[in-house]
């Protein structure tokens, strides 16, 4: 349990670097390769489209081949999107960035299930602190993935940002090692486990909870943080300004989950998806006071937290509502719904920028948060104590 733990953060580490960089450039590179400037965020979209789209095969095939075989399946596709991307950077080609964003998306399909993966091999008593672990691998994320950005941004001066995103070629090359290392045996009862409909999984109130606090949470921080970078361009931030606030908000995507799971164990995973959604609300407060470098910075360190909070929150319930045998199809279903909304964020966060402005952007997430407290309150105020504990 403990090598494929570490396995599985090591690599969620390195995808979350490549997105991160990703996060820091692509609506940048966007905004330089696209003739609409607004279509600048297309790439982003694109990519968690291609990740929404990938979620239920990418389960589905995990069930049949195994996890590290699906995995690498989609480190291969992954690699084969940057080297894309690359090139399309290098020759000033709009539309085969976008074809390349979107491979990458699909290598986050299967990269998503990483947190599943280290849940499945845990002890019930340990799976939060599991899944915690995984998701902090994005610790390093946050280090390296926007400062890579920045060092690499004009290693080809003739072509902006061509090194950076040259730079996710390296990292696919390294998850593409690490993961022929996994070793995931399948669950007793995963392949001829009884299973129920997905619709009687799916109207569990515990599964629901999960599913909007899940949804909810990465789409509201989709919403702005795909904005945020052009945000700063329009009020005259430099790169190393933007990359600066990028890097702290994925720290604060990440660093906290090194504690998250045991607050879990302690509060309950409503608890947690509620006191993240607080957290995402006081981040739109602090982007709705001022525009200076230090609400940028408050505000997406903040984001980040919420999310890290809703997010393990969510996956953590979402395992106690299905068998082992219905894993692959209730895991789809949450993580297809998730990337949906993801999708029509990163789609809309551009449009919304460029013709309504920031302001707007940071209220649309403010519908999310509440429908989520809502949901989640609802959820806790009905249930016993007894029976919400570790929930």
């Amino acid at each position: 349990m403990k090598k494929n733990v570490l396995l599985l953060a090591a690599c969620q580490a390195l995808m979350m670097t490549a997105n991160s960089l990703l996060v820091t450039t692509t609506a940048l590179v966007g905004y330089r390769l696209a003739a609409d400037k607004a279509l600048a965020t297309l790439p982003m979209a694109m990519q968690m489209l291609a990740t929404m789209m990938t979620t239920i095969p990418a389960s589905l095939l995990m069930k049949r081949i195994g996890r590290r075989s699906g995995f690498l399946v989609g480190a291969i596709i992954g690699l084969f999107g940057a080297v894309l991307a690359t090139v399309a950077v290098l020759d000033h080609q709009f539309l085969l960035y976008i074809t390349g964003a979107a491979l990458i998306g699909s290598f986050n399909g299967f990269g998503n299930y990483y947190r599943f993966a280290a849940a499945d091999t845990a002890t019930d008593d340990w799976r939060s602190r599991a899944v915690s672990f995984v998701m902090a691998g994005g610790v390093i994320a946050a280090l390296a993935g926007p400062n890579l950005a920045r060092y690499t941004a004009h290693l080809i001066p003739e072509a902006v940002y061509a090194g950076s995103i040259g730079s996710t070629i390296v990292l696919y090359l390294a998850s593409l090692f690490l993961l022929s290392l996994v070793r995931i045996p399948p669950e007793p009862g995963e392949v001829h486990g009884t299973m129920r409909r997905l619709g009687e999984i799916a109207r569990q109130p515990l599964y629901l909870a999960a599913l909007v606090g899940g949804a909810a949470g990465y789409g509201a921080m989709v919403l702005i943080m795909t904005a945020t970078p052009l945000a700063m361009h329009r009020y005259a931030y430099s790169f190393s300004d933007t990359a600066f606030v990028i890097q702290w908000h994925v720290l604060g995507m990440f660093a906290p989950s090194f504690v998250t799971g045991y607050l879990i164990a302690r509060f309950g995973a409503l608890n947690i998806i509620m006191t993240g959604a607080l957290l995402i609300l006081a981040c739109v407060a602090a982007n709705l006071t001022g525009t200076a470098m230090a609400h940028f910075w408050v505000a997406l360190l903040l984001l980040g937290t919420g999310w890290n909070f809703m997010f393990i929150g969510a996956t953590t319930l979402l395992t106690v509502t299905y068998a082992p045998a219905e894993k692959a199809k209730s895991q789809a279903l949450n993580d297809f719904t998730v990337f949906t909304i993801v999708t029509l964020a990163s789609l809309s966060s551009g449009a919304l920028l460029q013709f309504v402005g920031w302001r707007m952007v940071n209220l649309a997430v403010i519908p999310l948060m509440l429908l989520a407290l809502v949901v989640t309150a609802w959820q806790r105020l009905k249930s016993s104590p007894t029976s919400i504990r570790g929930f």
